[in-house]
């Protein structure tokens, strides 16, 4: 199944501020920290949606996906969230997260070409897949690592690459969380004030 159509839902729309592509595909389960997490992957046109957007389709076309690519990119997503933030609390991962990274990133992956199509893959959804789980073994194995940061927003989860010159970053982006907080500073704030 094709399809790039925008989901109606603003809340289903993608976040692409992880700085990195498997950070951003870990974002594809939002609020993972509530009672009812947010699944921007409900159905295999969302999936071949994601990989347009992240630019990560072969041949300038939309990726084909099937129900079987959508279960195993979504196991692949959760195996690349245990992975960073065990690694970032400084404790060992879990195997089967290990395993499960290491088999997608040992596949074929997206092939870099010059010119108007930025990518070539006999099996595009597989090889997408591929690209993404080595781009998060590259970032567990560097000293990058050290620079990701979940969101302080306790309804939000998701994990950035602070790229701050003073790594400061609190927020996964001032237009989302950090005016949110702003927002309710200022309100707590004038309460406060008006108590008095």
């Amino acid at each position: 199944m094709t399809g790039t159509s925008v989901p109606s839902d603003p809340a289903l729309a993608f976040p692409f501020i992880g700085g990195r592509p498997c950070l951003d595909f870990v974002a594809t389960l939002g609020r993972r920290h509530s009672t009812a997490p947010l699944e921007r992957l409900p159905d295999p046109a969302a999936l071949a949606r994601w990989f347009t957007e992240a630019e990560l389709t072969a041949d300038g076309e939309p990726v084909r996906v099937t129900a079987r690519d959508l279960a195993a990119a979504r196991v692949l997503r959760e195996a690349l969230y245990g992975v960073v933030r065990a690694t970032m609390a400084g404790q060992e991962p879990e195997a089967a997260d290990v395993e499960q990274i290491n088999g997608a990133a040992a596949r074929p992956d997206l092939a870099p070409q010059l010119g108007p199509v930025h990518w070539t893959a006999r099996h595009a959804a597989r090889a997408a897949l591929a690209t993404v789980a080595r781009d998060a073994v590259l970032l567990v194995r560097s000293p990058l690592l050290g620079r990701v940061k979940e969101c302080e927003n306790p309804d939000c989860s998701l994990l950035f690459l602070d790229d701050s010159q003073a790594r400061r970053r609190r927020w996964c982006s001032m237009e989302r969380c950090g005016n949110l907080a702003k927002v309710a500073g200022y309100r707590s704030r004038s309460r406060a004030a008006t108590t008095r």
